[in-house]
């Protein structure tokens, strides 16, 4: 199935591919969330598992389907902390399949820094790999 792009805040033609949409490094790990709004008039809550974080954005893949331009809203769990990072007013930016890519909506001071800490945290120890990946 073919990515599907939602309209950008920025010229789609300028930035045809994901890889060249992101704004900064991402941190490659595996965690947790849910997420949940409106899909259709119906409120939509679901859980999947995050990918490639940064302050900007992250991959999920998910047990249910969104779709592009879709706004959620995140409940992470990060490793560290004792209780889901909420992070509201996001945006589906792409989706193939049950994957898809969130744009992050602003963040408070509070929650960049727990984000700032996960990303210095995770470059001193190894990533999670998923069980399906382990030799």
């Amino acid at each position: 199935m073919p990515i599907r792009i939602a309209p950008p805040d920025t010229s789609v033609a300028a930035c045809p591919d994901q890889a060249d949409r992101r704004q900064g490094n991402r941190t490659p790990a595996v965690f947790p969330l849910f997420y949940s709004g409106m899909d259709k008039g119906q409120f939509l809550v679901a859980d999947g598992i995050g990918t490639n974080l940064s302050l900007h954005g992250v991959a999920i893949y998910g047990n249910r389907s969104v779709i592009p331009g879709m706004r959620i809203a995140l409940f992470v769990s990060l490793p560290g902390m004792e209780e889901p990072l909420c992070i509201a007013q996001s945006r589906v930016s792409w989706v193939a399949g049950r994957r898809f890519g969130v744009t992050l909506g602003p963040l408070t001071l509070k929650e960049k820094n727990y984000l700032r800490f996960f990303f210095m945290g995770s470059r001193h120890s190894p990533s999670p790999r998923p069980s399906h990946l382990k030799p």
